[in-house]
């Protein structure tokens, strides 16, 4: 018996694919059963062409088997089979894809397709095995054949016998070592896991014999061991499953068996699209987020299929980072897959799919907030975050797919409102949006700024989330009115207002200037207020640094602290404004005592820090004396 060579390419590729193509060991039973399932497949589409063959599906399984004393694993199928020359030519020789040259010479029907394109597959087999065993009877032929190999060496090819058509692959598995264990691909538990993880949709059934223990019969507590052949996989998906046969408790089961979350599903897709590209989804929008979803450590994605065959178990490619909340599953016949099958190029159809995936899901919550506003709210609470972070992200760009999806608490509803229902309730006058920023909502209700904006009777948005005026500066505007803060210092809601604390101002232009000077280096302006009505004092901001924006940044790892422009509004209106008058004429050290407090006073409504509390609470002392 002659050793052939393989091609010198095969030979090459096949070196890389033992040691590095792959970096899963486990994807090699999911090729074996793929080529499988194509060779049963073939037999399907000669009988659409031949009356004289008689497809009858229960005949056709694939069964998987273990033999621990010989350390062989046996993948055994009742396709097409393969004559010596097929087994020369698509084993032999690199990428030589029997599956792809059967695809293009034959029009594929009734949602079938052919799994296995690349002719590469099967080389994985050697990733685990020192030897590999081919036995092959073609359909029509009364000869089998043995092709067999130990690698890169070459391999065999002989006539043997074999009753049945179909395929026989034998691997005698590695001996482990420290790195590798390459017995658990003996052990039966491992090889359902791998069947049902990657396998579970192929369309025929996949057997393995298992063995249960069970109680002898005739006794009361002694026990045997039986083996009983067993389907392993599902088959059907439910994805394939039309929708109306369906009820919620199927999407539910299905989303605790795939272990997307320990919660119910609050929502959930089921899309068939057909088109320039072609994909299945179930798609869940969880309750609650999960513990570590909003740290580095949470991985977005959705398992991806090749038709029923998978292909990644979180292909992050799907979903954009605000979506990254959603699981779920996608099957497409059309997405072109690299050699190895574990990594997708990133292609026109991925990115086609993604597009639609993203615009359903949009589509999906804005249903929800809409029709189902409790639930919404309850999502909202759990993911809002992630979708304000995804404003924020890639200098608003997404702004289009989000604005209509963001909740904010209302100062007028008492309860979260979107921006197009604060829109709908806006006076004719309004010119823009309100907002104010809080470590909390009653901390927000109680800041001397919104006095103005309340007593104009227009609603403010209430902020307390880290990223939501990080957010909303990347929105700029919404329905062509612009977001303003009511720490501005531009807010000019009064014009009378305005006049009078201008001439205010003027009047006591040499007071303002000398406060300035006491708070030297940590504001950049004092001047009279043209918002407060009660309190006597506040801090606003200038610039696009806000005094929030100010204290977020300082949290983070940086080099220079951040700081906001300040300015200190003095309400001269309030009975202490007077008593800064009378100091400021009289008694210069209480005046600077004056101002200093009243800096401090401001800081701590901001929730800044004060300066030096020792400090802060002898001069409050001093100034009760």
């Amino acid at each position: 018996m002659q050793t052939k060579q393989f091609q010198a390419e095969t030979k090459r590729l096949l070196e890389i694919v033992i040691n590095s193509i792959y970096t899963n060991k486990d994807i090699f039973l999911r090729e074996l059963i793929s080529n499988a399932s194509d060779a049963i497949d073939k037999v399907y589409y000669k009988a659409l062409t031949d009356n004289s063959i008689v497809f009858n599906q229960d005949d056709y399984y694939i069964k998987v088997n273990a033999d621990k004393e010989k350390r062989q694993l046996i993948v055994t199928d009742t396709g097409i089979g393969m004559t010596a020359e097929e087994l020369e030519e698509q084993i032999g020789t690199i990428a030589k894809s029997g599956s792809l040259s059967f695809k293009s010479e034959n029009e594929l029907k009734d949602g079938y397709d052919i799994i296995g394109q690349f002719g590469v597959g099967f080389y994985s087999a050697f990733m685990v095995s020192d030897e590999v065993t081919i036995i092959s009877k073609a359909f029509g032929s009364d000869q089998a054949h043995r092709w067999q190999s130990q690698g890169a060496d070459g391999y065999t090819i002989e006539p043997c016998e074999k009753e049945e058509t179909g395929t026989q692959i034998i691997l005698t598995i590695k001996e482990s070592t420290e790195d590798d264990d390459y017995d658990q691909y003996l052990e039966e538990y491992k090889l359902r896991s791998l069947i049902k993880k990657y396998s579970d949709f192929i369309r025929y059934p996949i057997k393995m014999d298992i063995t249960r223990s069970q109680k002898k019969e005739g006794t009361k507590d002694e026990y045997e061991e039986v083996v009983e052949e067993q389907t392993i996989n599902s088959m059907v998906p439910i994805w394939k499953k039309n929708k109306n046969e369906l009820k919620y408790e199927d999407y539910q089961e299905f989303y605790f068996e795939k272990h997307f979350g320990f919660d119910k599903p609050l929502r959930h897709m089921h899309i068939t699209t057909e088109g320039t590209v072609s994909y299945k989804a179930v798609l869940f929008v969880p309750e609650k987020a999960p513990y570590d979803f909003y740290t580095k450590e949470y991985e977005k994605g959705l398992e991806l299929y090749s038709n029923g065959v998978l292909i990644m178990d979180k292909c992050p490619d799907l979903l954009p980072d605000y979506f990254s909340f959603v699981k779920g599953v996608v099957d497409s016949e059309d997405l072109s897959l690299n050699i190895s099958r574990e990594v997708l190029q990133q292609d026109r159809q991925l990115k086609v799919i993604a597009k639609s995936i993203k615009s359903k899901i949009q589509k999906e919550l804005l249903d929800t907030l809409e029709h189902e506003r409790e639930a919404y709210e309850t999502f909202y609470k759990a993911f809002g975050r992630q979708l304000k972070y995804g404003l924020y992200s890639d200098f608003g760009t997404h702004r289009d797919d989000l604005q209509d999806l963001i909740l904010f608490h209302s100062s007028k509803e008492n309860k979260l409102v979107s921006l197009a229902e604060y829109a709908e309730g806006m006076p004719e006058d309004q010119k823009a949006i309100y907002y104010a920023t809080g470590d909390s909502i009653d901390r927000i209700e109680k800041m001397p700024q919104t006095e103005m904006v309340k007593e104009k009777g227009y609603e403010i948005l209430y902020f307390t989330d880290d990223v939501d005026e990080f957010a909303i500066k990347m929105l700029r505007e919404y329905k062509e009115k612009e977001f303003k803060s009511v720490s501005s210092s531009d807010l000019d809601l009064d014009t009378e207002a305005s006049e009078e604390s201008e001439e205010t101002e003027k009047e006591n232009k040499d007071l303002f200037t000398q406060m300035k000077e006491v708070l030297a280096g940590q504001i950049k302006e004092v001047r009279a207020s043209k918002r407060l009505k009660h309190h006597p004092v506040c801090l606003v901001n200038e610039g696009d640094i806000s005094i929030e924006m100010e204290k977020v940044l300082n949290t983070m790892p940086q080099e220079e602290e951040v700081k906001a422009d300040k300015v200190l509004e003095v309400n001269t209106h309030h009975e202490v404004f007077t008593s800064l008058q009378q100091a400021f004429q009289n008694d210069q050290e209480k005046f600077k005592l004056y101002t200093e407090i009243l800096y401090q006073q401001a800081r701590l409504i901001e929730g800044l820090s004060v300066d030096d509390p020792v400090d802060l609470t002898n001069k409050m002392c001093q100034l009760m004396k």
